[in-house]
């Protein structure tokens, strides 16, 4: 069953709460984040993405970046744009994307879940991205990636979490540039704390990770490595390290999975002609005169030479296992590994990764820039697939799923030696 429990978060005053939230940090490169940020001094992305505040030549992966990070989350603290909550809480956090609302719960889960697999995985993480946040929260000794899990909806809690939405006031609620509104409220009462940890730890048996392998797999390795380390050290004092990370639970029915597009930089010597010649092999090709939105299962977007053509898979082409059956797998099988020459999508520097949000202009731009060579859109993995293949213990290919809206970084960060 879930174990979760309630944490000290660190958070912003109410008043500023709109001027700190910022994107995640890994869905913005660092010019990007640079941007976001610019004219405001309060934003989270200063410690999330502190080589903005360095010279750009500087390696985001320096030293010098993460002590930055931690220096920025101090400065924040002590000028009290941020402060430390007196007590633990849990906090629901209600998130509303074009009319569209979904309630999830703002928690840390257990690091032993994660690692005996009562916490699902449905993804390998990359190597050089986990390093980068097992050294910004070994560095800063904080969270401040909330990692997105997902667990099959009980009405208990929804009535819970409903009836404490429409009975007290939200801490925090504002609407960002982009359009979402975001509503936070404290649930700050021992005998409702009591009833919500109860509850999963009786009616939960699993949850699901949606959004933030990386941050969770981190997580779990800087534990291990900060006991390792006080082991070494018998004579030093050494900080407790919580044995959670900080999460929020979502029901399943009430999220939206988009679709998660690749695009490549060359033809794996190729010619355009060449290339379409040999995809006809597992594929319908047919020409579009515009960009391709992919419908249903098993139809691809691809957009090459500043035109775009219609897939469809052709059937006996792929396998209907809960793997084999997924669009990201027939991709990767029939087109990836099999023409291009991409085997690991984990590690291999030739692929590249477009969430849906972003839209299809986003992978004409990339390729008409001369960046990549080939885009591919496709039709988004649903929530029972990704229930059913955790389930099984089948891993996906890497960036599988997007979900939005997404949650703002620094409204609720935890510290790992509170």
């Amino acid at each position: 069953m879930a174990k979760i429990s309630p944490f000290k978060a660190v958070r912003p005053q109410p008043q500023l709460a709109k001027q700190v939230a910022s994107k995640p940090y890994d869905v913005l490169n660092s010019a990007e984040a640079k941007a976001e940020a610019v004219g405001n001094a309060y934003s989270f992305l200063h410690i999330t993405k502190s080589e903005i505040d360095l010279p750009e030549t500087t390696d985001i992966h320096s030293k010098e970046v993460y002590e930055l990070a931690y220096n920025n989350l101090h400065a924040f603290l002590q000028r009290d744009v941020l402060f430390t909550e007196s007590k633990p809480c849990y906090y629901i956090y209600q998130l509303i994307m074009e009319g569209r609302a979904q309630t999830g719960l703002v928690c840390v889960s257990s690091i032993d879940d994660y690692n005996n697999d009562i916490i699902k995985k449905h993804e390998f993480t990359r190597p050089e991205k986990e390093l980068d946040r097992i050294n910004h929260i070994k560095t800063t000794g904080a969270q401040t990636g909330n990692v997105f899990l997902a667990y099959r909806n009980q009405a208990s809690i929804d009535t819970l979490i409903d009836k404490w939405k429409t009975t007290k006031n939200a801490v925090y609620d504002f609407t960002a540039e982009d359009g979402i509104q975001h509503t936070v409220w404290a649930v700050s009462d021992e005998s409702t704390i009591d009833q919500i940890t109860q509850i999963f730890a009786t009616q939960v048996p699993c949850t699901y990770i949606a959004d933030g392998h990386h941050r969770a797999a981190s997580a779990a390795k800087v534990l291990v490595a900060l006991n390792e380390e006080a082991v070494t050290k018998p004579g030093d004092e050494v900080k407790k390290i919580s044995p959670y990370f900080l999460t929020t639970l979502f029901p399943s029915n009430q999220l939206q999975i988009m679709d998660y597009n690749r695009v490549v930089k060359d033809l794996n010597g190729h010619s355009v002609q060449d290339f379409i010649q040999a995809l006809q092999n597992d594929f319908t090709i047919t020409p579009q005169e515009s960009a391709v939105k992919p419908t249903l299962l098993h139809q691809f977007g691809m957009y090459l030479d500043k035109k775009w053509y219609a897939l469809t898979a052709k059937e006996g082409t792929y396998t209907h296992d809960p793997i084999g059956v997924l669009d990201v797998t027939i991709l990767q099988n029939n087109i990836l590994g099999k023409l291009l020459g991409i085997h690991d999508q984990r590690t291999d520097k030739r692929i590249d990764f477009v969430g849906g949000i972003r839209g299809l202009s986003e992978l004409e731009k990339r390729v008409d820039s001369g960046e990549m060579t080939i885009a591919f859109s496709l039709f988004p993995v649903t929530i029972d697939q990704l229930f059913n293949i955790a389930d099984a213990g089948e891993v996906m290919p890497p960036k599988s799923t997007w979900f939005e809206p997404k949650l703002r970084d620094g409204l609720l960060t935890h510290l790992i030696h509170g």
